[in-house]
Order: C-alpha cells, then structure tokens, then sequence
C-alpha cells in the first residue's frame, strides 16, 4: 500500500507537468508585456519628469550595445549547459553534481561579466563613487569607524558615507575591510570575490531543495539555477555574496531540521551565524526570516531553534559591543533613502515596474514555473495542514515564501528601482519553480533563460 502511495505521489505531479504548455507560454507572454509597459511607461515619466534615476526604464541601465572578451566564452557556456546540463543533472552522482554546478555557474558569471571586460566588468565595478572600496582607508582604526559609522548615513554632515556604505549596515563593507588586510585589496579582488562567494548560492539552493523536497526535484531545479539571468547582476555586485550568505543559513538549517547531515547541531548553529552576518549585510535581508521559518514549517520540528538563535546572536553581540547600533542605523538610512533618488522616485511606479525588472532577472523559465506554483499553492496549503505534502508541492511552498520576502520588499517602498540587483537573495528562492516544468520543451526554457541574460549584458550597461 506505501508502494502504491508513492508512486501516485511521484506520477501525479508528473501528469500535471506534462499539461499546461500553452498556459506556460502566456505567463511568459504576460511578463513581457509587463516589461513592454514598465519601458513604455517609465520612457515617458522620465521624458517629461526625470523622477525614475534610471536611463533605461525599468533597469538601472544604460543603451549601449558592446561586445568583449566574454561574448565568445558566454554563449559557449550557455550552449553547454541546454545541450548537457539536464542529462547531467539527472545522471552525476549528487557529490559530484554540486561542485559541477558551482563550476557551471562560475563559468557563467565570469563570461558574462567579462563581456564589459575584464576592467569594466569585473575589476573596476566596486571601486566607483557609490562604492565600498572608495572607504577603505577611513577604517584604519575599525573600532572607531563602528563606534561612528552612525554619523555619517546622512547626507549633509561631512564625511557622509557613499550610497552603498550608507544603505548597509558596516558588516558589507568590513568585508572588502577585512580583504584588504589579509593582502587582497583593490577591485579586482573584490570582484573576484563576490563572484567567487556569490556562485555558491545555486549549490546552496541545490541543497535546501533536496532535503525539503526531494533530490529528484532538486536535480530538475539544477540547469536552472545555473543559468538564471539574474548571473548578469550577480557579477559583480556584493548583493550576490549577499545571496550566498542568506542561501547557506537557509540551506544549513533544512540539514539541521531533517538530520541529513553529520552534525546537525553544528548546522544549526551555522545557519544561526550566517543568518546574523546577513542581517549586518544589508537591512532587508532580515526577511530571510520567512524562509527559515518555512524550513521548520515544513520539516515539522523546533529541535534546531535554540542553538540557531545562539548562533543568531554572536554577529549582533559583536557589533553592537563594538558601538554600532543597527536600530539607530537602519532608521538612518531610511532617512537618508529620502533624502536622495528614492525621494523622488514614484511609488506609483516603482511597486509594479520592480516586478518587471524581477520578471527580466529570473527569466521566461521561472516565470512558466510561478504559473505552475500559483495553481498548484491550494493543494499545497491544503495538504502543508494534514502533513502529506509531496516533493513539489513541498517546493510550491519555498517558492511561494520566496514570493512573499519580495512582495514585503517591494511594498515597503524602500526598494525603488535597481531590484534586479538587490533582490537576488529573494530571487534565487523563485528560480526552483523551474524544475516543475515538462521534459518536453525544457532545453527550449534553457535556451530562452540564456537569451535574455545574453541579450541584457550585450545591449546594456548595467552598471553592475
């Protein structure tokens, strides 16, 4: 009878798959025409009123066709992972398959980034005037630059921060601090870095989709997650190490929840870690906490709570004995944020345009998956109460809390323009929805999801 039990429970979800291709290709008909009006729209805001801050509505971007060292070795990735990447996914032992994905997304990345040149895109991207490295020396004493970190948010008295210090708490910029010490300072090494730390994210999602879904659903998410369009943003940007951070937390917990893991109580607290360092990487990153929250949900356990808020602790503890205060910070910035570009910009705008700008990083791919999630979350919630989940509805249920993190992002208004840079943390959690799509026509999904990120990074300048 369990026999029986599973197989319906692995053939049902599959039948459902395999219908719905028409409806799959409205979605992504849908999303271009939410990016056709927020360009149309934000092209005529900005032609008449310059309140938007951006050059190429919705994206923070400019019009600049180029070409470079990347534009060769991109396509070749791409290429590689539509021909091989499924098959691969499906076949490769899961130890192996983990580190070919962060080889495959590392690859990626770098091409892409190295379409601007290796200058350009990767060496000079955190040296420029809103950036974390142009404040290095100011953090020769680190204990007083905490102990005044405070002072300088806001624009007026001297000495104020450059927009990304000032927009995060001083944990982002310790970082290239900290790199710096040890002998790896300057762009390029930050670059590398980010690019580098920030890859892990798909590994980290391979992960957590595994434990909390199943290893099939994990391996069908795999070429997806590689090959997302959001990699355009991800090199380089610290909101991709920024990812990776808030993924490992998320993914180290799911370990630590089922027990599939040598050490659960090690997880735990890891996860507990990670999760207080990305709060003091960026303010809205403590929303991952609906993530986390949707582990234990979904595992049914409270086991790893204690010693995950213990870990919790340590990163908060730390800063805050050295003088920082994130309270006083983050109410700081919020008035800094209004007093430059997102004072301006227009909510009206904004709260809709974000999505268009999610809807071009996460891909026509994701967008056909979110269809599927967004008929199949009934089900899901509906069985998340009776504790006889399946492994996709079990990835509905990640997917739809991915939904919502952004959704309160989005709807605070104090993130106006420039998401398909910092909602990557959010991002990454949508791009599984993926693996519920067909095997018919999947390579075409790939080849489409490659398109765009081509397409964006050669007809751009991003900027990031």
């Amino acid at each position: 009878m369990k026999t029986e039990e599973r197989e319906e429970q692995r053939t049902e979800p599959e039948s459902g798959r395999r219908s719905g291709g028409r409806a799959d290709l409205a979605a992504a008909g849908g999303a271009v025409l939410l990016v056709a009006a927020a360009v149309l729209v934000g092209r005529n805001v900005e032609d008449y009123a310059r309140v938007l801050y951006v050059h190429c509505p919705p994206l923070l971007a400019s019009w600049y066709p180029h070409t470079g060292p990347g534009t060769a070795a991109a396509p070749a990735v791409a290429v590689a992972v539509v021909a091989y990447g499924p098959g691969l996914a499906a076949r490769l032992r899961w130890r192996t398959l983990l580190p070919i994905c962060w080889g495959a997304s590392l690859a990626w990345v770098f091409s892409l980034a190295l379409i601007d040149g290796w200058g350009r895109g990767i060496a000079e991207r955190l040296t420029t005037k809103h950036e974390y490295l142009r404040v290095i020396g100011r953090f020769d004493d680190i204990g007083a630059a905490l102990r005044g970190f405070n002072d300088h948010i806001l624009i007026g008295p001297p000495g104020n921060w450059p927009a990304h210090v000032a927009g995060h708490p001083p944990g982002a910029t310790l970082t290239f601090v900290l790199l710096d010490r040890v002998g790896l300072g300057g762009g390029a090494w930050a670059g590398v870095w980010c690019i580098v730390t920030g890859t892990t994210a798909a590994v980290a999602a391979l992960v957590a989709v595994r434990v909390l879904a199943d290893e099939r659903t994990a391996r069908r998410a795999a070429p997806f997650l590689v090959l997302a369009p959001v990699a355009v943003w991800a090199g380089t940007s610290a909101d991709g190490y920024f990812a990776a951070v808030a993924a490992w937390s998320v993914a180290l917990l799911a370990l630590a929840a089922t027990g599939k893991v040598r050490s659960p109580s090690a997880a735990a607290l890891g996860a507990g870690l990670l999760y207080g360092l990305t709060c003091y990487l960026s303010y809205g990153l403590a929303l991952i906490v609906l993530a986390l929250l949707t582990v234990l949900l979904l595992t049914r356990t409270a086991r790893p709570v204690p010693l995950f808020v213990l870990g919790a602790l340590v990163v908060p503890a730390a800063f805050t004995l050295a003088g920082f205060n994130w309270w006083e910070g983050y109410h700081l910035l919020v008035e800094r944020y209004y007093q430059a570009a997102g004072g301006f910009r227009p909510y009206w705008y904004w709260v809709w345009a974000n999505l268009a700008c999610t809807a071009i990083a996460i891909g026509p791919a994701t967008v056909a998956g979110l269809r599927r999630s967004a008929t199949a979350t009934p089900g899901a919630l509906n069985t998340l109460r009776t504790g006889t989940t399946a492994a996709p509805q079990r990835l509905v249920l990640v997917v739809l809390t991915a939904f919502l993190m952004l959704l309160a992002a989005d709807l605070s208004g104090m993130s106006k323009a420039e998401t398909e840079r910092i909602w990557q943390p959010f991002m990454l959690w949508l791009l599984p929805a993926a693996a519920l799509l067909p095997d018919r026509g999947r390579r075409g999904w790939l080849a489409a999801q490659a398109a765009v990120a081509l397409l964006v990074n050669h007809l751009l300048w991003t900027g990031w």
